[in-house]
C-alpha cells in the first residue's frame, strides 16, 4: 500500500476512551431489553444471531485485553490507517469466538459490563504508547482504541438494521472518529488529489490519481453522509445501489468509487 502524502492526522486519547465507553454503552442499554425471540433474529452478518452479533461488540472491547496480554513487539511497524484492509484475515476466527461467547454467556449483560470493567482497568494501567501485535502490524495501544470505534458504529448499523425499532444512537465522537479513519483509509489506498470525498460535517479528503485540484469548486466530488459512507466502506452497501438510491452524489469523470470500496473486505 503506498504511504500517504499528508500527516496522519491526531486523534485525542482522552475522547477516544470516552467516545468508545459511549458508543459501548449505548448498545448494553440498547440489548439488555431484548428478548429471546430478538436475540434469534438473522443478521446481514451472514450466519450470526442477533445474540451473536451482541456477543461480537463485546470482542471489540475484549481485543484489547488480548492484546495486551500477548509480547510487546520491540518496535512499532504498523500504521492506524492500514488498519482497515489488514481485518479480513481475521474474520473466520472471529466468527468461531462470537459463536462460542454467545452460547458461554446467556446473561449477555453481565458479559458486557465486565467487559467494560476490565476494559477501563486495562486502559487505566497501560500507557498510550504501549505497543499491540495487531493484524495490521505493532500499534500503540492509543491508536488501536481509535479502530475501536469503527467496529463498534458498524455493529451498531448491524444491530439497528437487524432488530426493527431498536435504533441504539451513536455517540457523536465515536460516529466522527470512524468516519474519518475509513476516510483517510480510502486516500491511502487510492492516494492522489483529483477527486474530493465530502463527508460532512467529519472528513473531507483528496483521493485518486490525476490532475490535482488547487483552488475553486473540484472538478471530481463524491459527497455522502456519514452512515452511509460507513455501510459503503465496509460493504454493507454497494456503489451501484447507492447511487441508485441518490444516498451519495458523485460528478466528475474520477468520482467512480466502486472499484475502490469496499475498504474492509
Amino acid at each position: 500500500m503506498p504511504p500517504a502524502r499528508k500527516r496522519p492526522r491526531a486523534y485525542d486519547p482522552a475522547r477516544t476512551r470516552a467516545a468508545v465507553l459511549a458508543q459501548f454503552g449505548n448498545v448494553r442499554s440498547a440489548v439488555r431489553g431484548l428478548t429471546p425471540e430478538q436475540l434469534a433474529l438473522p443478521t446481514r452478518l451472514g450466519e450470526w444471531s442477533v445474540r451473536e452479533l451482541v456477543a461480537h461488540v463485546g470482542m471489540a472491547l475484549t481485543a484489547v485485553d488480548r492484546l495486551l496480554g500477548e509480547p510487546e513487539p520491540v518496535r512499532q511497524d504498523g500504521r492506524l490507517l492500514y488498519w482497515p484492509f489488514a481485518i479480513a484475515a481475521d474474520a473466520d476466527a472471529i466468527a468461531g469466538t462470537a459463536r462460542r461467547l454467545a452460547a458461554e454467556h446467556p446473561d449477555l449483560d453481565a458479559h458486557l459490563a465486565e467487559v467494560e470493567r476490565r476494559f477501563i482497568e486495562r486502559l487505566d494501567t497501560h500507557s498510550g504508547s504501549r505497543l499491540l501485535p495487531t493484524s495490521a502490524g505493532a500499534l500503540p495501544l492509543a491508536d488501536y482504541v481509535v479502530t475501536r470505534t469503527v467496529e463498534l458504529v458498524v455493529h451498531t448499523d448491524d444491530l439497528n438494521a437487524a432488530v426493527p425499532g431498536l435504533d441504539i444512537p451513536y455517540d457523536r465522537q465515536a460516529l466522527a472518529a470512524a468516519t474519518r479513519l475509513l476516510a483517510d483509509a480510502l486516500a491511502v489506498k487510492a492516494p492522489g488529489g483529483s477527486t474530493e470525498v465530502r463527508i460532512p460535517p467529519y472528513a473531507v479528503v483528496q483521493c485518486v490519481e490525476g490532475p490535482r485540484h488547487t483552488r475553486g469548486t473540484p472538478p471530481n466530488v463524491v459527497e455522502t453522509e456519514p452512515l452511509t459512507w460507513i455501510r459503503l466502506a465496509t460493504g454493507r452497501l454497494t456503489w451501484k445501489d447507492a447511487l441508485d438510491a441518490a444516498k451519495v452524489s458523485a460528478s466528475g469523470e474520477r468520482a467512480d468509487l466502486g472499484a475502490l470500496l469496499p475498504l474492509l473486505s
